[in-house]
Parts: C-alpha cells; structure tokens; sequence
C-alpha cells in the first residue's frame, strides 16, 4: 500500500510544480502521513481518511497564512495604486456611456453606476480592463 502513497506524493508535486497557487502542497504532506501510517496500519480506510481530513486541516489552517504573506510582498503597479485616490470628472460619467476622470495628474476612461457630472470629485473603487470604475465622493 505504500506505493499507491509514494505515488500519490509524486503525482501531488508533480502538480504542485505545474502550478503556483498552492494547489495540493498540504495534500503532499498528508500523503507523506499516509505513507509512513500504511507501514503501520492496513486499512486504506483509514490512511485515505488520514489523508483526506490531514490535507484539509493543514489547508484551512496554514493557507490564509500563507495567503497574506505573499500578498506582502505584492508591488503595485501604476494601475493599482490609482486605487482608492480622488479625481475629477472631466468629461460627465452616465451609467451607460463611459466618461473620463483625471486621477493622479493623469486623464483616465471611466464606468460610474451613477451619473457624475463634470468637475465633481469622484474616488476609484476598482479598474475594469483599461476603465476605472469609480463612484461620486460624499464628502
């Protein structure tokens, strides 16, 4: 049984290098667990359920963790941090036609649920392909 184990690891990295999200790197060591239960244990029951409640606990503690460790070290672009500034509308923003803000000294197409009219403030919530998607700013 522990070759059925051995293969499951490599398969699991296998995939794990293919990929870089973090795919199965904690199912890899539940199959190292598995792997060493199936010399001591012979029900495949038993070392699949170890594998399989292992792989998610190890998944549902250490991921998020991980998750935000990584996104640390996330550079933002010119595009990203554009994100969450004030502008002005320079051209009116209806909801179905696209308009231009200026943000950050420079002049941008952006999509508005409402209607925005010229020289209102506005705040970028997100950017949709080359549109910002912003909304009118409340103060």
């Amino acid at each position: 049984m522990w070759i059925l184990w051995l293969i499951v690891m490599i398969l699991l990295s296998a995939l794990e290098i293919m990929t870089i999200n973090l795919v199965s790197i904690w199912f890899i060591a539940s199959s190292l667990v598995s792997l060493f239960l199936s010399f001591f244990i012979d029900s495949f029951y038993i070392q699949f359920a170890v594998f399989v409640c292992l792989g998610l606990i190890l998944m549902l503690i250490t991921r998020p963790i991980l998750l935000k460790r990584i996104k640390q070290n996330d550079i933002k672009t010119n595009l990203d941090r554009v994100i969450g500034m004030t502008g002005v509308v320079t051209e009116e923003i209806n909801k179905n036609n696209v308009g231009e803000v200026k943000v950050d000294g420079k002049k941008w197409s952006a999509i508005s649920k409402n209607k925005i009219k010229v020289d209102e403030q506005i705040i970028v919530e997100s950017i949709d392909g080359v549109k910002l998607i912003v909304r009118k700013d409340e103060e």
